[in-house]
């Protein structure tokens, strides 16, 4: 499978994002990517103290938008998150997955929510998802080109047993769309990314927010795929852009069967 990785750096408007995500996608097309994956919150980045305005909900405007990504240049559109709003009147953190056809794959509703206080000299800066979202209650597996595809979201990350549940019911490629901190970014992105890919033994995609989304919050990047050797073939680094590369699945039985523990 050849894939693309997009890196952005997404504002409150969506129309801004949207257009820049499709610039990426029709780039990575050219040069032969059958998927792409987005990072957490691509459609409308809000500050975190309000929801953004731009909310998915049902088959709407919103909804529609995304699918197009795929729908219109007949690509897999994975991994990345939108804030929705749920039949129950909830607002989560969800994770959109479409065919090239615009078939809805199923999505995933962020379960693990970010809550920290990251300490500044003279300040300590309270950083508490659930002051918007409401947790998600069930991992989900989707297929995509005949590969099964484990779903999470950014701080699912910190927990490894999601993984490995996913891996024991099949999967071969964990995503994870992300919005890291800089701080917690610089400190464990890397190493907990490639954690999840040795441990697992399977590709990991991991697409990040990058940059100055608004006043309140910056992003760290670095966005990476992982091989399951946990060698890393692309790390997008700073910047906003997009990365393609060729997953050879068969490196996954290579690497199982150098080092049993399944």
């Amino acid at each position: 499978m050849k894939i693309g990785i997009i890196q952005i750096c997404s504002t409150l408007e969506f129309k801004e994002n949207l257009s820049k995500i499709d610039s990426f996608i029709k780039e990575a097309k050219d040069i032969g990517a059958e998927a792409v994956f987005l990072p957490e919150c691509f459609y409308s980045m809000s500050d975190g103290s309000n929801p953004t305005p731009y909310l998915v909900e049902d088959k709407n405007e919103h909804y529609k938008n995304i699918q197009s990504l795929a729908k219109d240049n007949l690509i897999f559109v994975l991994g990345g998150s939108a804030a929705t709003l749920n039949k129950e009147g909830q607002i989560v953190n969800r994770c959109y997955n479409f065919s090239s056809t615009g078939e809805d794959l199923g999505s995933y509703d962020k379960i693990n929510l970010f809550s920290c206080a990251l300490k500044r000299p003279g300040a300590t800066k309270i950083i508490n998802e659930s002051d918007i979202y409401t947790p998600g209650d069930r991992p989900k597996l989707i297929e995509a080109m005949g590969i099964k595809v484990g779903l999470s979201i950014c701080f699912d990350l910190r927990f490894p047993n999601m993984y490995r549940d996913y891996v024991l019911k099949g999967a071969e490629l964990l995503t994870i769309g992300s919005a890291f901190t800089v701080p917690s970014g610089r400190a464990h992105w890397h190493t907990l990314v490639r954690a999840r890919a040795i441990e697992n033994q399977c590709f990991v995609v991991a697409p990040g927010q990058w940059g100055r989304n608004n006043e309140k919050i910056s992003t760290f990047g670095h966005s990476l795929v992982v091989d399951p050797w946990g060698e890393v073939l692309i790390d997008l680094k700073e910047g906003e852009g997009v990365e393609v590369c060729d997953l050879d699945f068969k490196k996954i039985k290579s690497v199982r069967d150098s080092i049993k523990v399944f």
